[in-house]
Parts: structure tokens; C-alpha cells; sequence
């Protein structure tokens, strides 16, 4: 399909309310997020087994024009056939949206298209297998884009097809003045269940006006940032923001959660190698290790939207490190502490926040040793363990905290650079930097996310003669 463009001085976010459905409204919503599971499964077996089909015809020596007919698995292929054969394998689609059943369409057509894009190298990555069918009791998740979708004027409902008027846990002012105002206009509504709770997340067209809020008190024009373990993220200003290690501080409480629910009585029999209807106790012992999750990725989710705010409004530049996260979690003995932290976040948030602020965003090239340089006189140390924490540079006596040295260089770099145009530019030895790929609507609840409009510029800018020095080019 074809994505969305919005006008000039627009951009698309997300505004994310958790809602306070009855048990009817519980039961519309499970009935069309299930619909969006069968239309999604059912269209995966008749791919699967018309591609197995039309193979095995292939290997007896069958013509190409006596094949069995091929099933596209475009979008408007998927929905063609979806509403040739609905009423015999879905006699019970008009208790549901069109909406539900196109979403599991839609995803299945995304998925497969991934899947081909990858055999074919048009999509580099890790490996993208076969789709698999979506389990019973996995996420639930529809989408919405036809029909009554609004926010009530009274700021404490939403509206959505064949679902009607559901009560929010809190209030949709902030969504619902835009709208009012003329400067919103909701694209869609995708209501997801996370936890044993129902969110609505709202695609939005919003008007905005790019720059500094009047309320951001501007604290300087240029700052590096070093993303860590023990801190959160280190400024060069010296600001070291501590990591609140939500999974780590879980550790215990989900330990006792997962330990309770082994011991219920699960859907598999391991005696008899088959499966059994689980009983209740273990459905709740599972929602009570679901909702820990969710406080957990609640809480590191706040606390870097918190930051990358902060950092987008009070700064005019920001520099970060181009981190290869997928392969610093390899090694087993920091994997656990990574993944808590989520360092990646961080240039993810940055890349469509500073687009807000109208702040540039630097990343540097992956290579560059910013930990070994010393930001005084430059020199590069041949060797840094990770178990030295403290920077100590033999040439010019430099000793500080080896994150804070590592922020100063990375902030130095942009002196370098020619800061006239916008967007993330080339810095430092040369590195290549990337254009920011747009983050993914939603984010906390009543709380803004979105993705940029266009792709940050990408220039290559032109350097002094600093640029070629070793101190900057060695690694």
C-alpha cells in the first residue's frame, strides 16, 4: 500500500490512551482482534499449501499453464480472495469490522513481502523466514481506518467501529484540542491488549510548528552523548543520568511469578506429550509475569523519552555513537545488562525529536574511538580494557571518567562540520552518517510519538584541516 504522505509543516505521531472497556466492549474487542488472527492464518495455509502444490505439480512434469492457479499475496490479491471465500470459512464475519479482517491481510501481506524481499537481497538483515500462524493467546492487536473513529468532546472517550462509544483510564484532552482546533486529523485507531490491558493508539496528521518550546530553558549549543550500562547515558557537560535497570530491579519479583506459574497445570503435558486445557490458576499466574513485563519496558520507555526530550529542547546539537547493539549482545556476560538498558533508543528518539525541536542530530562513525581519545590533547591509547573505568592519558596526564572523556570527543567532533545544513551530517574521521529511519507510532500512555515526515538530509559536508589529523583518524 502506499504510505501516507502528509502535506508541508505536518508530520503523523501517536497518541496512546489505555482504555476502561465493559465486559461487552471486552468481548467486541477480542472478537475482532480474534478475526484479525483468522483472516491472518487462515490466508497463510492457502499460500502455504497452493505454493506447496503448485512445486509438487512442478516436480511430476505439469505444465506451467496446468499448474494449480497461484494466490498473490499482495494486499488487494489477499483481500479479493478473502471476500470470495469468507462466507464459507468465516460464517460469522458480519458480527465483525471489514477493518479486523484487512489488518491480519495487511500483516500478512507485509510479512510475506519481507520474507521475499530478503530471499531476493532487496532486504538486508538477519534472516527473514516463513511466516508462522499467531497463537490464540498471543498479542491482539486491530487496526482502523474507515468508519466513526473520533475523541468524544468530553475528553474521556473514544469512539471506534462497530465497538462504539469505550471509556478511557485517562484524559484525551491533549488529542482532542488539536482536533477541535483543526490543527489533528486522526488517519487511524489500532487497539492492542498488552498485559491483560486495552490500549487505543490514534495515527494523527498534527500541524506543528518546528523549534524550542518557550517553557525549555536552552542550556548549551553543542553536547556529546555516551550511552551506557551503569549510566544511562553520560553528557559531555558531565552529567551522568543513572539507569534506573528496571529489569534488574524486577529480577525478583519475576523470579517468584515464573516460578509460581511452572508450577501450575499448563496447556502441554510433558508425561503424555500432549496438550490439555490450562487451568485457570496458570492463566493468572502468566497475567501476573505479563504485567511485570509490562511495568518493566513502562518504566525504561519513560525513562529515555524523559531524556531524549530534554536533550532535543535545551540543545542545538546533539552528537551520538553509531552502536552495533546487535553484536555488543553477543558476548553473554553483558547481554542481559544491554538489553535492560536499550542504548538504542536513544538515537531512535533523537531522530524524530530533534525534527520537532529543530535541533541537529550528529552520529559519528562506528569506529571511531572516542573511549581511547583523550579529549585534552587527542592522543589515542592503543588499548582500553572495559574494567578501566577511569581515562588516564600518558601524554598530557588527563585523568576523568572514561564516559565523560568519551561525551567531550564526541562533542568535539562537531567543529569539524559545517553546521549550515540540517539534519545529521559528516563528522569527525569521515563517519558516514545514516539517515535516521522512522520510529514506530505509539509510546507511553496520553504521551506523543511519532515518526518524521521526510528522512533526515544526509549531506557531506565539507571539513577543515583538523578533519586529517591521526588523532582523529587513527582508531
Amino acid at each position: 500500500m502506499k504510505r501516507y504522505e502528509p502535506p508541508a509543516g505536518w508530520t503523523v505521531q501517536a497518541y496512546r490512551f489505555v482504555l476502561d472497556p465493559s465486559d461487552a466492549q471486552v468481548l467486541g474487542l477480542r472478537r475482532n482482534t480474534g478475526a484479525a488472527r483468522f483472516a491472518y492464518n487462515h490466508m497463510l495455509r492457502r499460500v502455504s499449501a497452493v505454493t506447496t502444490q503448485r512445486a509438487a505439480e512442478a516436480s511430476y512434469g505439469v505444465a506451467e499453464a496446468d499448474l494449480t492457479p497461484w494466490q498473490g499475496w499482495s494486499l488487494p490479491d489477499l483481500r479479493r480472495t478473502w471476500n470470495e471465500i469468507k462466507q464459507w470459512v468465516a460464517p460469522w464475519w458480519a458480527q465483525c469490522s471489514k477493518e479486523a479482517f484487512n489488518t491480519g491481510l495487511a500483516n500478512l501481506s507485509a510479512a510475506l513481502g519481507n520474507w521475499h524481499a530478503w530471499r531476493t537481497g532487496a532486504r538486508k538483515g538477519r534472516r527473514m523466514g516463513w511466516p508462522r500462524t499467531k497463537r490464540k493467546h498471543g498479542r491482539r492487536s486491530a487496526r482502523f481506518t474507515t468508519g466513526a473513529i473520533r475523541v468524544d468532546p468530553g475528553y474521556r472517550h473514544v469512539v471506534l467501529p462497530r465497538l462504539g462509544r469505550i471509556r478511557t483510564h485517562e484524559s484525551t484532552r491533549k488529542l482532542a484540542r488539536r482536533v477541535k482546533a483543526g490543527t489533528a486529523t486522526i488517519l487511524s485507531a489500532t487497539v492492542t491488549e498488552t498485559a491483560g490491558r486495552w490500549f487505543c493508539s490514534f495515527q494523527v496528521a498534527v500541524r506543528r510548528t518546528v523549534g524550542r518550546p518557550a517553557h525549555a530553558p536552552k542550556a548549551g549549543r553543542v553536547v556529546g552523548v555516551d550511552a551506557g550500562i551503569k549510566h544511562l547515558a553520560v553528557l559531555s557537560t558531565g552529567e551522568m543520568v543513572p539507569n534506573p535497570a528496571p529489569f534488574k530491579a524486577a529480577l525478583k519479583k519475576l523470579g517468584k511469578a515464573q516460578r509460581r506459574a511452572a508450577r501450575r497445570i499448563g496447556p502441554y503435558d510433558p508425561q503424555a506429550r500432549r496438550k490439555r486445557t490450562a487451568s485457570n490458576r496458570w492463566q493468572r499466574a502468566q497475567d501476573a509475569v505479563a504485567r511485570l513485563h509490562a511495568t518493566v519496558a513502562a518504566v525504561r520507555a519513560d525513562s529515555w523519552h524523559q531524556l531524549t526530550t530534554r536533550l532535543a529542547q535545551q540543545f542545538t546539537t546533539i552528537v551520538v555513537e553509531d552502536l552495533h547493539v546487535a553484536g555488543m549482545v553477543r558476548n553473554r556476560k553483558l547481554a542481559r545488562s544491554l538489553t535492560d538498558a536499550a542504548p538504542a533508543t536513544l538515537r531512535r528518539h533523537l531522530g524524530y525529536k530533534t525534527g520537532w525541536y529543530g535541533s541537529t542530530l550528529h552520529v559519528t562513525d562506528r569506529w571511531y574511538p572516542s573511549s581511547k581519545t583523550c579529549s585534552a590533547c587527542k592522543t589515542v591509547k592503543p588499548k582500553l580494557s572495559l574494567a578501566e573505568r577511569t581515562f588516564r592519558c600518558t601524554a598530557c596526564r588527563l585523568s576523568l571518567d572514561r564516559d565523560v572523556n568519551a561525551a567531550r570527543n564526541l562533542a568535539a567532533l562537531v567543529r569539524h562540520v559545517d553546521l549550515e545544513l540540517p539534519g545529521d551530517a559528516k563528522t569527525g574521521r569521515g563517519a558516514y552518517v545514516r539517515p535516521v529511519r522512522p520510529a514506530c507510532a505509539g509510546g507511553a500512555a496520553g504521551r506523543e510519538a511519532s515518526r518524521p515526515v521526510h528522512p533526515v538530509n544526509v549531506a557531506r559536508q565539507r571539513t577543515t584541516a583538523n578533519q586529517e589529523s591521526p588523532s582523529l583518524t587513527e582508531r
